[in-house]
């Protein structure tokens, strides 16, 4: 994989994930009563895709090899 093109999709995880996170963040601490805090909540959720995303890509190529 390129580098440039593996930077951008990283890049692109890390945004959306912090979107949705943000937003399932919110709907889950109202529907709950809890405090919302929006640094944690972006922290865990980035954490969360990339590990996902990345270890999900890494079984593929492993798998791809392997045939």
């Amino acid at each position: 994989m390129d580098v440039m093109r593996f930077i951008s999709a990283n890049l692109t995880i890390i945004f959306w994930s912090a979107v949705f996170g943000e937003v399932i963040g919110y709907i889950s601490s109202d529907l709950t009563s809890l405090p919302y805090s929006t640094t944690e909540i972006a922290i865990v959720s980035v954490i969360t895709a990339v590990i996902l995303v990345n270890g999900i890509n890494l079984m593929m190529d492993k798998k791809a090899i392997e045939k």
